[in-house]
């Protein structure tokens, strides 16, 4: 599998870990599109978020969880952050592998752009 994420959750690319335990890994975003923009990544691979099946929803709510702490321990929760997850090419995804973006330490607009 020719995978981006799949190759840091294995450490054949660096990232700046935030979190990591056995089902997800969470780190800096290279593109940073606010001043706290963390991935947060289960280490199952889904291409998709058409992909997440039953099976996944305890991994999906896990991943919720890593994020409320994240944004706890960087103290941006109380202030606000948004969670977002794209699917598929026009919603912005390049990625092929889900992920939660943690935006937080700015405003967030709406509609997103």
């Amino acid at each position: 599998m020719n995978c981006l994420f799949c190759k840091i959750i294995e450490k054949n690319i660096s990232a700046k870990t935030v979190y990591e335990d056995d089902r997800v890994l969470a780190f800096e975003d290279i593109n940073p599109q606010a001043p706290v923009h963390v991935l947060v990544i289960p280490k199952k691979h889904i291409s998709t978020a058409l992909e997440i099946t039953s099976e996944d929803n305890e991994l999906i709510g896990y991943m919720f969880q890593v994020a409320n702490k994240i944004a706890k321990d960087r103290n941006v929760a109380e202030r606000g952050f948004r969670l977002l997850m794209n699917c598929n090419r026009e919603s912005g995804q390049t990625v092929f592998h889900i992920h939660l973006h943690l935006l937080a330490g700015r405003v967030m607009h709406w509609p997103p752009g």
